[in-house]
């Protein structure tokens, strides 16, 4: 596969926060390791660790978010 897995930052500038796609918590600087990444519809979203332990069937069945 050809796609980039990160996005370079460049120099001097901070990176964007990331959100989670379903409670809205923001994580600075970037997503924690510990925080779920789903690519849905071609959109790349992220899941804090609550809402992630709280929906894990629905995300091991690779159930869309908005099914849960």
């Amino acid at each position: 596969m050809d796609q980039p897995t990160s996005h370079p930052v460049t120099p001097g500038t901070e990176p964007e926060p990331v959100v989670c796609a379903r409670c809205g918590t923001q994580a600075l600087p970037g997503p924690p390791p510990t925080w779920t990444c789903s690519v849905e519809n071609g959109t790349r979203q992220y899941f804090c660790v609550d809402c992630a332990r709280a929906n894990l069937r629905a995300i091991e069945g690779r159930l869309d978010s908005s099914w849960w």
